[in-house]
Formats: C-alpha cells, structure tokens, sequence
C-alpha cells in the first residue's frame, strides 16, 4: 500500500508551531493549489477546414475556469519542523510532499468535525 501526496502551491499564512498536552512539537500552515481548464469549444472551423492556428488562439480561447483548493500541512520531524517555521512565509510558492491524513476532531462547540492534513 501507498499514500503518498505531492502539491506544488503558496503558503497561505505564516506557519505556527503548537505544542499540546506535551506531546512533540507541530508547525502547520496552509498551502493553496489551482487547477485551471478551459470549456467550449476546443476548434473552430470554417468551411470544413480549421482556421491558422494564430486565428484559432485569438478567436477561441474558451472561458477558463479555476479552482484554488486549500490544504493543512503539519510538519512532525524536528529539523524539518524547524526550518519550516522559521524559513516558509505567507505566499511562498512552495513544494510539499507527504502523506494524507483523516482524521477527527471536537470543536469548541462540542461538535465532532473531520479534518483531512497532509503530514510532510
């Protein structure tokens, strides 16, 4: 069995390092990827035949969508930890690679919630 994640994005916001209930440090930020595509018509013809392809880039782009997911990242390993904290800074583009994680949780309000994390 694999589980194994690569995510190449930007830091969402300057990590932090938490500590709880005296267990091994954790420094955990945000890191945010888009996926962009293009929908309609992907050639355009005239006569049978398809336009210069200069013609075709200027007269059909297609809408472009996007998509910008966000993902938790929590970094265990001491060094690693470290120089992430220290060095990783809010909109940094950023390669991450490690393993997916689900997991669950209470909230403040006694609701059970799940989180999914990548732990790098």
């Amino acid at each position: 069995a694999m589980n194994r994640v690569q995510l190449l994005g930007r830091v969402g916001q300057d990590p932090i390092m938490r500590q709880v209930d005296g267990k091994n440090p954790v420094t955990i930020f945000s890191l945010a990827t888009n996926e962009m595509w293009r929908t309609g018509e992907s050639e355009v013809t005239q006569g049978g035949e398809i336009w210069h392809p200069t013609l075709l880039f200027l007269c059909n782009l297609g809408d472009i969508s996007q998509k910008t997911t966000w993902h938790r990242i929590s970094v265990f390993r001491p060094g690693l930890r470290d120089v992430t904290y220290q060095y990783v800074k809010k909109g940094a583009r950023l390669f991450v690679e490690g393993k997916i994680d689900y997991g669950e949780y209470t909230d403040k309000n006694n609701v059970r919630r799940q989180a999914t994390t990548i732990i790098a």
